[in-house]
C-alpha cells in the first residue's frame, strides 16, 4: 500500500500492509508509519533520510494533542535526521520543543542523551560536557555517564582544544541577552582551561570506578564483562592522567560521600515526575567541593601526563 502526503513536496512510503481496522484506527496506522521510518532510519543515507525527515513531519499531523508519547518518539526521530543531514539548528530547535514537554526523569533522559549527540556531530565539546554533566547530576549513580564524561574530558586534553572557549549556547542577536551570553561563554572559557578540563577527567574517572566497584556485585554476567572492561579503561586513564596519590585520594573521599546504598536505590526513580524531584546542579553537588580540596594548587598545574 502506498500513502501520499500533499505538501508544498509530495512524499511517497510503501507501507507494509494494512489491516482495515488499524487502517480506520489512526493509532494503528501511525504505528505502522513509525515501523516504515524507522525502517529508512536504519539505512542512514542522506536520500533515505532526507524522505524520513519528510514522512517524520507529515506524521506529526496524524498524531492526536493527547499522544504524546508517540509526538515525542516523532520530533526525536526529527531531531536525529536534521543532525545526520547537517542541519544543526533545526535539530536544536526540535530538541528546544522536546524540553519543553518533558515531565518525567525518561523524558529529560532521553533529551540529555540527544543533545549529547547532536553536539558530537557538531563537534561543540563544551555543550557535550555540559549535557553530560546534567546526565551525571540527574542519574548520579550510573556509572556510564560518568565515564563518557571522562573519556570527553580526556579527549579534549590529547587534541589540545582546551585552550580556546566552546559555546554551548546558539548566537543570539538580541541586545538583552548580550551581557548574560558573554558571563556564560566566560565560564565555560575557565572550566575548558587544561588543568580544569584536567582535573575533571580525574574526578569523573574515579567516580567511574567507585560506581562500577560497588554495583558488579548486583550485574549479570554480560553486563559484568562490560563492566570490567570499563574498570580497565578507566585505570589505564588513571595512569595517564598521573594524578599524585594525595589528589586521589582526596578526589575519592568527595566522590564517595554520597554512595550509600539506601540512598542510590531510592534516588531518582527511572520515570519519576519531574516536579518531585530537587536537583543540584554538577557545580553544587560536587565540583564545587573539588576545587575546595585545592588540587588544582597542588596538582592541577602539572603537564606531564603519560601518554
Amino acid at each position: 500500500m502506498t500513502l501520499c502526503f500533499l505538501r508544498r513536496e509530495t512524499v511517497c512510503l510503501r507501507l507494509c500492509p494494512l489491516t482495515t481496522p488499524n487502517f480506520v484506527n489512526p493509532s494503528g496506522f501511525v504505528t505502522a508509519l513509525l515501523s516504515t521510518l524507522m525502517t529508512l532510519w536504519r539505512h542512514r543515507k542522506s536520500t533515505n533520510l532526507e524522505k524520513a525527515l519528510d514522512a517524520y513531519s507529515s506524521c506529526l499531523l496524524w498524531i492526536a494533542d493527547n499522544n504524546l508519547t508517540i509526538r515525542r518518539d516523532v520530533l526525536e526521530g526529527m531531531a536525529r535526521c536534521c543532525t545526520k543531514l547537517g542541519q544543526r539548528d533545526r535539530a536544536l530547535d526540535l530538541a528546544d520543543l522536546l524540553s519543553k514537554e518533558a515531565s518525567n526523569t525518561s523524558h529529560l533522559t532521553s533529551l540529555l542523551l540527544l543533545k549529547v549527540s547532536i553536539y558530537q556531530h557538531f563537534g561543540a565539546v563544551g555543550a557535550k560536557m555540559s549535557s553530560l554533566q546534567q546526565l551525571c547530576s540527574l542519574l548520579p549513580f550510573n556509572p556510564w555517564h560518568w565515564f563518557s564524561l571522562g573519556q570527553t574530558c580526556l579527549q579534549l586534553l590529547e587534541s589540545n582544544t582546551t585552550t580556546g572557549s566552546i559555546s554551548s549556547k546558539r548566537c543570539e542577536t538580541t541586545e538583552k541577552q548580550v551581557s548574560e551570553e558573554t558571563e556564560e561563554q566566560e565560564e565555560e572559557a575557565a572550566e575548558l582551561r587544561e588543568d580544569r578540563v584536567w582535573l575533571k577527567a580525574c574526578t569523573c574517572y574515579i567516580r567511574t570506578r567507585l560506581l562500577l566497584r560497588i554495583l558488579r556485585q548486583q550485574q549479570s554476567s554480560f553486563v559484568l564483562q562490560r563492566s570490567e572492561s570499563v574498570l580497565q579503561i578507566t585505570e589505564e586513564a588513571l595512569q595517564q592522567l598521573n594524578p599524585r596519590e594525595a589528589t586521589l585520594q582526596a578526589l575519592t573521599e568527595v566522590m564517595s560521600e554520597d554512595l550509600i546504598p539506601e540512598k542510590m536505590r531510592e534516588d531518582y526513580q527511572d520515570g519519576e515526575s519531574l516536579t518531585s524531584v530537587c536537583l543540584q546542579s554538577f557545580r553544587e553537588r560536587w565540583w564545587d567541593k573539588i576545587l575546595l580540596t585545592g588540587v588544582l594548587a597542588t596538582d592541577g598545574t602539572r603537564t606531564d601526563t603519560k601518554s
